[in-house]
């Protein structure tokens, strides 16, 4: 009787996870055009877009702080969220098919567009950091670690987030009518574009306690120099991000067993 390993099911593990990937570039993205480009051109623009509405304004309450980067760092890192977040809820019924695979499960669906998107988020992020420094618009990095640790806060938390929203659409369509809107409610609440030291008491207390507001507090604090990290709890920060994922594991686990593949 032959028994699998943990290497041997990891390996399966990255081999289902991969071929995910590339299906998914393809569905997505296609090969007309600018084809896989669209994954970092499309992100890119955006950013630059709202980067640039910053740039000459005086008034910033950020004046330590260079408008471009961020620009660029708030709204690339948010629509990351917002990809993982928004996409989730179809997750299961375009890919229903793949399911007659005994390797493939829901997890590993949701495991490859989280991957894709982070890679996207990664790659943006150092494309544009870097253009912008070379044109003189911005720094690098400060704190480099810090910057990582709260790109992964914010991945973990929409990861998790993006499995929950999977099972639980799949389980009552009416959930699906307000994941978008959740998604809109959540840009200015996020502290994608503000700072907590800017909002006024009780307001920036009662933000703090927002969990992706310390990780936004926390992505700048590896970018800046000025950026303090005051009001990020890291044991809190990891605890919700933890609790979140699962949250989301128990929710998929549970929803497998009503999906009919037949």
């Amino acid at each position: 009787m032959n028994v699998m390993t943990l290497n041997d099911a990891f390996s399966i593990q990255r081999s289902v996870v991969g071929a995910l990937i590339m299906r998914e570039l393809h569905t997505r993205y296609g090969r007309d055009n600018v084809g896989y480009l669209w994954l970092f051109l499309e992100p890119a623009l955006l950013s630059l877009l709202v980067a640039l509405i910053h740039v000459g304004n005086p008034n910033s309450p950020a004046t330590s702080i260079d408008p471009v980067p961020f620009g660029l760092i708030g709204y690339t890192t948010f629509i990351m969220f917002r990809a993982l977040f928004t996409r989730a809820d179809a997750v299961i019924e375009t890919n229903t098919p793949l399911l007659y695979h005994r390797q493939v499960t829901i997890f590993d669906m949701v495991l490859a567009r989280g991957l894709l998107e982070l890679a996207a988020t990664i790659v943006v992020l150092a494309v544009l950091l870097g253009a912008a420094t070379l044109a003189g618009a911005a720094m690098p990095p400060a704190r480099p670690l810090a910057l990582l640790a709260g790109l992964a806060c914010l991945w973990i938390w929409s990861f998790g987030l993006s499995l929950l929203v999977c099972a639980a659409t799949n389980e009552n369509r009416l959930v699906t009518k307000f994941v978008h809107p959740i998604s809109y409610i959540l840009l200015p609440l996020s502290g994608a574009f503000y700072m907590l030291e800017w909002l006024p008491q009780p307001y920036r207390d009662i933000m703090s306690w927002f969990p992706m507001t310390q990780m936004f507090e926390l992505i700048r604090h590896g970018q800046f120099a000025g950026a303090e990290a005051t009001y990020v709890q890291p044991v809190y920060l990891v605890f919700s991000c933890m609790v979140v994922l699962f949250l989301g594991l128990l929710a998929v686990r549970a929803v497998r067993r009503h999906v009919h593949i037949g």
